[in-house]
């Protein structure tokens, strides 16, 4: 009987112990696979900041009717735009109806050459006057 008792023991240790190396390698398995999975997530985010176009950044300089509004000193595109909403803004020279429209004043008339444009076509129609 006693070998008996000691061949039982030993069968369910050796049970235990395969169940406790099955759990360990279950559990590796999982963290590596949050870990991977956590990487991907900052790596995705890394990615999905974006850089300015450095065209966009390049400063110009504007025509004497552009820099009427925005100023002589050399600007880059966007703030170019800025400034020209600014204006915009401040004279009240956005369409009450449709406000996609702007209704052009005697200094931005001589930049946009319109009375009346799109803000779509207002920033095609101010490319022209950066150098």
């Amino acid at each position: 009987m006693a070998t008996a008792k000691k061949a039982t023991k030993k069968a369910v240790k050796k049970a235990t112990v395969k169940k406790a190396v099955k759990k360990a390698t279950v559990k590796k398995a999982v963290k590596k696979a949050v870990k991977k999975a956590t990487v991907k997530k900052a790596v995705v985010k890394k990615a999905a900041k974006r850089k300015p176009n450095a065209a966009f950044m390049k400063a110009m300089t504007p025509s004497s009717a552009l820099a009427a509004i925005v100023g002589s000193a050399p600007l880059p595109r966007t703030e170019v735009t800025k400034k020209v909403w600014e204006y915009i803004k401040k004279n009240k020279l956005q369409d009450a109806v449709n406000r996609r429209n702007i209704n052009a004043d005697d200094r931005l008339k001589a930049v946009l050459g319109k009375s009346k444009v799109t803000m779509f076509e207002m920033t095609k129609l101010i490319s022209s006057h950066l150098k």
